[in-house]
């Protein structure tokens, strides 16, 4: 996929983040993200599965490389052309996680396919098994399909195991299709007890699976079982590993936003992760933060910062964490306790200062360089061109291009 050149958080050199890099820009700290690709690559590994990284949360093929580098099986995608971007740019096993609807993608999957692409994508229904298996057979080729089971009430997926079977029967009968094995996604089970709802709804999945391999209708040499996004990986690891499932089938892992983590939602769910596995050490870190200066200090109280919804995810406010001074030193930051986003812009945060000093009367400049945490980095990600590396001492390592 080709880039176009962007101003925006490009950095023509290579400097600290602190002088001579246009702010805003989104920031992947180089130690952090070390931890987490190594982290994740040894929890999936000590539960006897593969790991399969959603790709759709950064599109960045210079972190599908290092994940590829720690050890990931493959890389998850959701689209064709998000399937396109990454073989492109060397991954060859691709899992599309989704439907593959519509012949204008179908031609681009049939395409990867016949460059030599490992592909995997889901099916769900008749409808779509009869389109898949027309439109391959005529490009002369075969397609290796998951059916996916759904819950009542979600999105996508067969809803129950009856539906699953019979599905089964129909790809069965189609020559240009393989069934490879059996995909689902739980974080859409919900309820008053959820954790428990998603064990529940991983038993499903294994019970299922093994169904069909019971009854011959799993085609693939090494059939695949996988589930599992970025807040309830451990108990999808935990069942997959109970059920021994690693004697027939690849368990395979899909979590996409450890590699950065965040400092909302998932920092939530990780922390709700320890206290199910204590015995887990450290945990996921957030690698991953959005640079912006002080743009007006124009009444006690408040300051405005140029960051707004088009620079990072807002599922909830960015988090200020650290303040410098531009052009000052990365060891010596200066203090943002108190301080508070209240609202956010399309270009501007409003943030609430602690003490309601006179403009200028405090320690807080116009210029002021503040790091801010994200939530949901998915909608952080997919706002900008070029992701800053940074090391410790906050000097830009390498830009890293995305695809959206």
């Amino acid at each position: 996929m080709d880039v176009m050149p962007c101003d925006k958080g490009t950095v023509e050199t290579l400097p600290d983040l602190l002088s001579g890099v246009s702010l805003p820009a989104a920031v992947v700290l180089e130690a952090p993200l070390a931890h987490n690709l190594a982290w994740m690559q040894r929890f999936a590994a000590e539960h006897g599965a593969r790991l399969a990284p959603h790709g759709k949360t950064t599109m960045t093929p210079a972190l599908f490389r290092r994940q590829l580098e720690a050890g990931a099986w493959g890389i998850t995608l959701a689209t064709a052309p998000q399937s396109r971007a990454a073989f492109v740019h060397g991954v060859e096993r691709l899992l599309m996680a989704n439907q593959l609807v519509g012949e204008a993608n179908m031609a681009i999957v049939a395409d990867l396919i016949e460059a030599g692409a490992d592909f995997y994508c889901v099916v769900d229904s008749a409808a779509n098994v009869r389109q898949l298996g027309r439109y391959f057979a005529a490009r002369e080729l075969r397609l290796q399909v998951l059916i996916e089971l759904g819950v009542g009430g979600g999105r996508c997926g067969c809803r129950d195991h009856d539906q699953v079977m019979a599905l089964g029967e129909l790809v069965d009968a189609e020559p240009a299709l393989v069934l490879a094995g059996l995909e689902g996604y739980e974080g859409v089970v919900h309820g008053a007890d959820p954790a428990a709802g998603i064990r529940a709804y991983a038993w499903q999945l294994v019970e299922v699976a093994q169904a069909l391999d019971h009854d011959g209708l799993i085609e693939a040499r090494e059939p695949l079982i996988t589930a599992s996004g970025s807040a309830w990986y451990d108990l999808i690891a935990e069942v997959f590993h109970e059920a021994r499932l690693g004697d027939h089938f690849i368990p395979v892992l899909r979590p996409g936003c450890y590699v950065v983590h965040d400092h909302g939602v998932y920092r939530q769910a990780q922390r709700d992760v320890l206290r199910r596995r204590p015995d887990l050490e450290r945990g996921l870190e957030p690698a991953l933060e959005v640079f912006a200066q002080v743009q007006s200090l124009p009444e006690p109280g408040l300051a405005i910062v140029a960051l707004g919804k088009r620079d990072i995810g807002c599922d909830q406010l960015p988090e200020p964490l650290r303040r410098y001074r531009e052009g000052g030193s990365p060891e010596r930051p200066l203090s943002v306790a108190g301080w508070e986003v209240t609202r956010l812009m399309d270009q501007h945060a409003f943030v609430r200062l602690p003490e309601a000093v006179e403009p200028g009367a405090g320690d807080v400049r116009v210029g002021d360089i503040v790091a801010f945490g994200t939530s949901h980095p998915c909608l952080t990600f997919d706002k900008w061109r070029r992701i800053c590396l940074a090391d410790d001492r906050l000097a830009v390592t390498e830009e890293m291009v995305t695809c959206f």
